[in-house]
């Protein structure tokens, strides 16, 4: 992009590095500790879009979803001390979600190092635990080797976050250095001798299961592993917050495997006699706290497939462990010969059908029929929009609705219509939906988030007011830390302390930002809210919010409060 001999400053080659790299979106706040770096992405901001936060956390987390959703590493820039502790939660969270990221610190100059200077913090040992890679780029000359390693890093094998410090005087100092050359992610391929030895297994199974998961795919990626499991007759089930790896409408979906897993899929898990894993680290979320898997060596026959070799008999030891991206492990299996006649045919359709029935309406609402209906709100909500809406949310037990009780279109249906971090983290949705909103304008995108969760990060809504994102926020408020209170109910009974809330009016919030705001409390008001909620998107092209006052007896769709506390009782 620009001559070997062209003098630049140490910010100057950064944002050329970010071109060269083929970055077109960044998030931030703002900060005097990389104010140089602001200046140079003034210089291209026709061709990098700076997106504005209002609190670090929701930056970083937008440029998680921006990596989730795109494979690209996704963009944030902090300042020093406080900006770069609350940007730690989303680095965490991109780490255990296997997500490219790059965070960018300001970081005080090296004639201050090593003396506590004003929110000075040494990064190296503070990120060492929850990054790829951790670096600060001290010399101006070495920019471009910083930034092509970090991207490299962030990309391949196992996609995860990587975090440089930007020492002030290294951004404003200058040097004559060339551009790197594009990254290109490198992953591994199954051998023939792998995929000579998946044939034979499965050509011996009585009883296999595919699970997907993990980062890395593509729209092709995903189409091959549709083919394979047709073909095969293959039941596949989705790990944990990744259940838009294949279209859930397929009849060869049979559910999800995480927190409130179906127990006749868990027992389908168990009682398999192949596995064939690919993509997910099989971690407790998907383990069902490593019961599913006897620990180490499974009983069931383990294929795993995985983009990092470290992970490849972490926890479990696998029968066959195959290091490999994703489009190029379902390429492979795409092109496998079919098992002819599979004795397991006629199993796919029960296990279709426990699918079915584990979708119906929960029992809870006919023993409380005056409480707000979430099953019903989640029905009609899906009824109305797109079959390729994305749903965002952050974590607490209000997730499971959307997640149990919706139908995801697959990314092989060409978009991604499931963001939220399988690390469990609060205050994700929010900004994980606006972003996504940014990276696709044409997309639906509905939020769901609980009334604690959104307080975590709900002042994102004015960044979609200032952008135009037209966001629809569905607020689930029962007045709690919703799961917190649930254990404490099974843990600690009578013993209620810490879990309840004291809420804002959220439909009054949102107008306050400059959003549409609505408040639900029946049922059968959910539906005029939503079509005027999605109208106000359509004309004004600005973010709704629709509060819905669910009842906090209801814990979970096959749970109340007052059973955990009868059997409680009787254990004592």
């Amino acid at each position: 992009m620009t001559a070997t001999h062209v003098v630049r400053t140490g910010a100057q080659i950064l944002v050329d590095q970010l071109l060269v790299h083929g970055v077109d979106h960044a998030f931030c706040v703002p900060g005097e500790s990389y104010l140089a770096v602001l200046d140079a992405l003034y210089a291209v901001r026709d061709r990098i879009h700076l997106t504005i936060n209002r609190h670090e956390s929701g930056a970083t987390f937008m440029a998680d979803a921006y990596g989730k959703l795109t494979g690209r590493p996704g963009i944030a820039l902090v300042t020093r001390g406080p900006g770069a502790t609350n940007a730690s939660v989303a680095v965490h969270t991109a780490y255990q979600d296997s997500t490219p990221l790059i965070l960018f610190i300001g970081q005080v100059g090296s004639d201050f190092a090593d003396r506590e200077a004003f929110q000075e913090i040494d990064y190296r040992r503070m990120f060492g635990e929850m990054s790829k890679w951790v670096a600060q780029i001290e010399r101006t000359d070495r920019v471009a080797e910083y930034i092509a390693r970090a991207f490299q890093v962030a990309t391949s094998g196992r996609p995860g976050p990587v975090v440089l410090a930007l020492p002030e005087d290294m951004q404003t100092r200058s040097a004559a250095i060339p551009d790197a050359e594009p990254y290109h992610a490198v992953h591994g391929s199954p051998s023939l001798e792998h995929l000579a030895a998946i044939h034979a297994r499965l050509a011996r199974a009585q009883r296999p299961l595919v699970l997907l998961g993990g980062s890395g795919w593509s729209v092709q990626a995903c189409e091959d592993l549709e083919h394979f499991a047709a073909a095969n007759h293959l039941p596949v089930a989705c790990v944990f917050r990744r259940q838009d790896l294949f279209d859930n409408h397929h009849p060869n979906y049979v559910g999800d495997v995480g927190i409130g897993i179906n127990p006749k899929l868990a027992a389908r898990v168990r009682e398999a006699d192949l596995v064939l894993a690919i993509g997910a680290r099989l971690g407790e979320m998907t383990t069902s706290g490593y019961t599913l898997f006897d620990v180490p060596k499974p009983k069931q026959a383990l294929i795993h497939v995985h983009a990092g070799a470290e992970e490849l008999g972490r926890v479990l030891q696998p029968t066959i462990a195959v290091n490999s991206g994703m489009t190029r492990i379902a390429a492979a299996l795409r092109n496998l010969a079919p098992i002819i006649e599979p004795v397991w045919r006629d199993a796919l359709a029960q296990a279709r059908q426990d699918y079915e029935d584990w979708q119906a309406e929960p029992a809870v609402f006919r023993s409380r029929p005056a409480s707000l209906n979430l099953w019903r709100v989640v029905r009609t909500l899906f009824e109305k929009l797109p079959a390729d809406a994305l749903l965002a949310n952050g974590a607490g037990n209000f997730a499971t609705w959307g997640h149990r009780f919706h139908r995801f279109t697959g990314l092989a249906r060409g978009r991604r219509t499931q963001l939220a971090p399988t690390s469990g983290t609060m205050g994700y949705g929010v900004p994980a939906g606006i972003a996504a909103k940014l990276i696709d304008p044409q997309q639906m995108i509905v939020i769901l988030a609980g009334d604690g969760d959104f307080l975590m990060t709900g002042q994102e809504l004015a960044t979609a007011v200032q952008y135009r994102a037209a966001v629809l926020i569905l607020v689930i408020n029962n007045g709690m830390y919703g799961t917190i209170r649930m254990h404490q109910e099974r843990e600690y009974p009578g013993r209620v302390h810490g879990t309840s809330l004291v809420n804002p009016d959220f439909a009054a919030l949102a107008r306050a930002y400059g959003a549409y705001g609505a408040r639900v409390e029946r049922t059968d008001d959910f539906a005029q809210s939503l079509d005027d909620a999605l109208a106000h998107l359509r004309t004004l092209g600005l973010p709704a919010l629709i509060e819905i006052l669910s009842d906090p007896e209801i814990i979970t769709p096959g749970l109340t409060i007052q059973a955990l506390q009868e059997a409680q009782s009787i254990a004592r």
